[in-house]
């Protein structure tokens, strides 16, 4: 119950591979196309949901394939051996697929794996009954193993005894209900018996509806290995009274089989395991129990939660850096901090992504990468794709051994990690400072962001919570203005090249009180800006006079525009705010004079005079200014 375990088979993890969710599997299980769905988060296992390899090739995942060989060396060249086995099945070998795995198997007894090739070889030979012997075993061994229910179906199946084949199919799918292959041959096996040439035939002599079959509980014990001891190709009646097997061509046994389960009290109590209970499983409402049913572990095993963390643990389990596993104990001087660093920044992995290509990073120094160039750091594969699919998914397993064998040096991660993100937290200290075009408060600033510093930038802003950056124009003596606004990012749209669309609206005015640099982008320390508010009741009459004489003056000088312009304006900034009946409400002032600034056609740097200005008696003197000019300008 160690962590370098399959997701899929449960077995050593031979070959890791991790897939776009972030679960490890072994090569064998996504080779042989075993699932179509992850079995930890039912995301798919391949980018497009489809079930073909080809355009996906599975590349090992570098970093966890080094510590299973540095760990456990002896597991690796098993796993090794079973490769060169399935080329040999693959390639229609079958007589020296079965001499390799005889001859490794009186080399290693208890590789159940083995069984499992030695078997297919069998069925290659058209050994039937041999199989079956080395799948029954399996069985005794690791009852609640999937994959070999399924391969005992497909042995039944080519012997011709269909009914008891979908029996083991639906066991296994009762154990793993997204097992691909089990699905697609009980629907073939569904879809040929329900064909309508075959279903008036089927009703009319099917022994189903009789009360004894269906009532007739399965055998147990020794009642099964004493059958399948005497399984043959043209199976014979046995004494006492028992069922008849009768190989038949497109439709089910007459006589319904229990041997296809092999599923004995004595062997559920041996292995701890609460086993799948056996009434017959194509009777009415057995037939969707079955397939609901879960197997549960005993309180001495370890439970695989849906998150992928052990919700129990062995009794007595060592909290040492000695680690025992279900391969083998990994002793201190094998766990080594370096086999856990990333490439790229040199440290502790944190939040560790894994590349279609196979190599690890922390995911913040993958995106930088990215931010630059789509490929990968180390191989330079491309990841377009990968960067298209913005899916990096933290690889579990790896964060698991960190976590359990690492937590000192985890801790001391993570305190950094949050002091740097406090940093970048901070909007007065430091802030991040994009450089391009004036902004001004109540008003939208939508961005077309490309370069990598900004890409940067913005990420970390969406990534501390503030979601906020200051806005300047350049300056040529200072590289940008002493006076800005900050912006609010309200929606990011990502495009599939790693640029992105961020829609923002204009916040708070501040003013430069010294300039730095962050990783490429400019920050500074800012004080914010607030208007002076008037406390006098007459000036405060006259300024309410003055505000609405200039608003009339706005609304008429926007009136008088031209259709195709005032539409365009309406379709970048939207309608003009109304007045408001407290002007000094805001610290900043109505709405509507910001807005009014930035869709006039004026310098910025006449505008950028206005935004500093912390009196608003003097800003709609200056909007006054400049609309008496224009009002003329639109009257000639």
């Amino acid at each position: 119950e160690g962590p370098l375990r399959c997701c899929g088979c449960g077995r050593f993890l031979g070959e890791p591979v991790t897939v776009p969710c972030g679960h490890t599997y072994c090569r064998r299980c996504l080779r042989r196309e075993l699932r179509a769905r992850c079995r930890r988060c039912r995301d798919w296992l391949l980018p497009a949901g489809g079930t073909s390899t080809a355009a996906t090739p599975l590349r090992t995942s570098v970093v966890l394939n080094r510590l299973a060989e540095k760990w456990f060396p002896g597991e690796c060249e098993r796993a090794r051996a079973g490769s060169r086995l399935e080329e040999l099945l693959a390639q229609g070998r079958f007589q020296e697929a079965l001499g390799a795995a005889s001859q490794a198997l009186r080399a290693d007894s208890v590789d159940l794996m083995l069984r499992i090739y030695r078997a297919e070889s069998y069925v290659g030979l058209q050994e039937y009954k041999s199989a079956i012997e080395d799948l029954n075993f399996v069985i005794s061994k690791m009852p609640n193993w999937p994959e070999v229910y399924f391969r005992k179906g497909k042995v039944l199946q080519d012997s011709g005894f269909v009914g008891d084949a979908l029996q083991l199919f639906l066991q296994c799918l009762a154990l793993d209900e997204d097992f691909l292959p089990a699905k697609l041959e009980v629907e073939k096996t569904l879809c040929d018996v329900l064909s309508p040439e075959k279903l008036g035939e089927s009703l009319k002599e099917s022994a189903w509806n009789s009360p004894h079959i269906r009532n007739k509980p399965f055998m147990h014990g020794s009642e099964v290995t004493a059958s399948y001891c005497n399984l043959q190709l043209c199976p014979q009646q046995s004494s006492g009274g028992s069922d008849v097997l009768k190989p038949v061509s497109g439709g089910l046994n007459r006589a319904l089989s229990a041997h296809s389960l092999n599923s004995t009290k004595d062997l559920a109590k041996e292995d701890g395991l609460k086993r799948v209970s056996s009434e017959p499983l194509l009777s009415g409402q057995g037939k969707s129990a079955l397939l609901k049913r879960k197997l549960s572990f005993s309180e001495q095993d370890t439970v695989v939660c849906e998150d992928g963390r052990n919700k129990h643990k062995k009794q007595g389990e060592s909290t040492k850096r000695d680690m025992t596993l279900a391969f083998g104990t990994i002793p201190g001087d094998l766990i080594d901090v370096s086999d856990f660093e990333c490439s790229l920044c040199m440290r502790l992995f944190f939040e560790p992504v894994t590349t279609p290509c196979g190599h690890t990073f922390c995911k913040a120094c993958l995106e930088r990468c990215l931010d630059h160039a789509p490929q990968c750091p180390l191989c330079k594969e491309s990841l377009k794709e990968y960067l298209a699919s913005r899916k990096y998914s933290i690889t579990e397993l790896l964060e698991e051994l960190i976590m359990k064998y690492l937590s000192d040096e985890l801790y001391e991660r993570k305190r950094i990690h949050a002091e740097e993100t406090a940093e970048h937290s901070n909007l007065t200290k430091n802030v991040p400072m994009f450089v391009c075009t004036m902004a001004y408060p109540t008003v939208p600033c939508p961005l077309h962001v490309f370069e990598p510093r900004y890409r940067l930038m913005i990420r970390r802003s969406m990534e501390t919570g503030t979601k906020q950056f200051g806005m300047c124009i350049s300056d040529s003596q200072n590289g940008f203005a002493d006076y800005g606004c900050m912006l609010q990012i309200r929606n990011v749209h990502f495009l599939p090249d790693g640029r992105s669309v961020v829609d923002t609206v204009g916040g708070k005015r501040f003013r430069v009180l010294q300039r730095g640099m962050k990783d490429g982008y400019c920050t500074a320390d800012i004080e914010y800006l607030e208007d002076v508010k008037v406390a006098d009741e007459e000036e405060l009459k006259k300024l309410r006079e003055l505000h609405n004489f200039v608003y009339n003056q706005a609304c008429s000088w926007f009136q008088n525009l031209r259709n195709k312009f005032r539409t365009q304006i309406l379709q970048h900034f939207g309608p003009m705010p109304d007045r408001e009946e407290n002007i000094q409400a805001m610290p900043n002032g109505p709405a509507w004079c910001w807005w009014l600034l930035a869709v006039l056609p004026v310098d910025p740097r006449y505008q950028l005079s206005v935004l500093s200005m912390m009196s608003l008696k003097d800003r709609l003197i200056k909007i006054q200014h400049i609309l008496t000019y224009f009002s003329r300008d639109q009257s000639k």
